[in-house]
């Protein structure tokens, strides 16, 4: 068995487009699709997907589920009142050539995404999914060195909500 991370559970209010953004738009595989009764009513319809390295994402959507709320928000930061890089989810890209690659291939599928940024030994760009839930894709510019742990760097306040 394989320690470390297995999967990240979110939720949406809409499964369809949320299957569409992360199958088709970003090319991850749907391994799961489950329906989970709840013994007081309702249902939960549960989408798994495959997001390599043996990680997954696990999005919940429920359908009349008793003190449930139909309007919650899903995008976490919003309903908290920070800002979007507070909570996010952030994908490794294998090059900096391949970030760019990917980025490219988004703004061509029409996603909007932010400009690249360069923070510390990385460099990144953000997206939101359909459930206003943060993206960023990363790709390391170089190996860590005893300087990233004690470091630091300056960033602009407006890195903190990248929406370019």
């Amino acid at each position: 068995m394989k320690n470390g991370f297995s999967h990240v559970g979110l939720s949406t209010h809409d499964m369809e487009a949320t299957i569409d953004f992360y199958q088709k738009t970003l090319g991850f595989e749907c391994t799961a699709d489950n329906q989970i009764s709840v013994e007081e009513g309702g249902h939960l319809r549960q989408v798994i997907f495959d997001i390599g390295a043996g990680e997954f994402i696990a999005f919940m959507e429920s359908h009349d589920v008793p003190d449930i709320p139909k309007d919650y928000d899903t995008g976490i930061n919003e309903a908290l009142g920070v800002p979007n890089m507070f909570y996010h989810f952030a994908f490794s890209v294998e090059t900096p050539e391949a970030l760019t690659a990917k980025r490219n291939e988004l703004i061509a599928k029409g996603v909007r995404v932010s400009s690249l940024v360069h923070h510390g030994p990385g460099k990144s760009f953000y997206v939101k999914d359909p459930n206003q839930i943060q993206l960023e894709f990363t790709a390391s510019m170089r190996e860590l060195d005893a300087n990233d742990s004690t470091g630091s760097f300056t960033i602009r306040r407006a890195m903190l909500d990248p929406e370019d």
